[in-house]
């Protein structure tokens, strides 16, 4: 497969800062020669600097989405399967309208549903999924080229476990579809019955279980080990057209050893495995 891997290192607006780091050491980490090897002929896009000098969490983060959409759409034009390496989780609404995906898979210790009513900390990327699923920042999602709001029928949320109580209380309002791994077979076939024909998997790496991988601070107990995300992953790209993948939240300083990387590798070729065996 033609692969294109978009960097885009960005940390509530700081540039390499934090998670920002993580899409640089993925790919010092060995994440190009882990795809090569396995057959595909894989791109680099790096979206750079964007935003403003003030590196404002809100303005900068919109403008990643901004840039990742150009180049997923990029990407896609010249029949290559884009990849985003992202710091943060609000760059999947990027990848989502470069692709002008219909549905999201979102895996994530988080729910990332809140919204700037209802959240406690005011972190931006808290709201992400909110922003994906049209709750929230409306105008500024809407000025994403090809953004268009996922119906919360069409999300299938992984392992989130560390909700706040004003998204456990949305989700209760919501016809998004919850699910753990092992036993994603019901929910993906919700996702079909919805109506899903192209779907986007955003894969924040803490939804792991912080005692088989760390990924960054946030990570608490609970959730899958790589295999088991790995094995849900796949099963569930091969029952849904997924049409791009975000891989956010990668610290490497709570990384000392160097374990997420060669993981990384092996997620990903398996999923591509999967999407072109379909």
């Amino acid at each position: 497969m033609k692969i294109t891997l978009i960097l885009a290192s960005y940390d509530s607006g700081h540039y390499h800062g934090g998670m920002g780091q993580g899409p640089d050491a993925l790919i010092a980490g060995g994440l190009v020669d882990a795809l090569t090897i396995a057959g595909h002929e894989v791109a680099v896009a790096d979206i750079g600097r964007v935003g403003d000098d003030q590196e404002r969490e809100i303005a900068t983060g919109f403008a990643v989405c901004n840039a990742v959409s150009g180049e997923v759409r990029i990407a896609i034009d010249r029949g290559r399967f884009p990849i985003v390496l992202a710091g943060n989780c609000l760059t999947s609404a990027g990848a989502i309208a470069g692709a002008g995906a219909d549905a999201i898979i979102w895996a994530d210790q988080h729910g990332d549903l809140n919204t700037p009513e209802t959240s406690v900390y005011g972190f931006l990327d808290g709201m992400a999924l909110a922003t994906v699923l049209g709750l929230c920042w409306r105008p500024m999602a809407a000025a994403i080229p090809g953004f268009k709001p996922i119906d919360p029928s069409r999300c299938v949320l992984l392992n989130a476990r560390d909700l706040d109580p004003a998204e456990e209380e949305l989700l209760k309002t919501l016809p998004v579809v919850r699910t753990e791994c092992p036993g994603v077979g019901p929910a993906t076939a919700k996702l079909k019955a919805a109506g899903a024909k192209s779907v986007h998997m955003h894969l924040d790496l803490d939804v792991h279980d912080p005692k088989e991988l760390q990924a960054n601070r946030y990570a608490i107990s609970g959730g899958p080990s790589p295999e088991q995300l790995r094995d849900a992953a796949c099963a569930m790209a091969l029952a849904v057209p997924v049409v791009g993948i975000t891989i956010s939240a990668y610290d490497p300083a709570f990384d000392a050893q160097g374990d997420v990387p060669p993981l990384v590798g092996e997620l990903l070729n398996d999923l591509i495995a999967t999407i072109e065996g379909r």
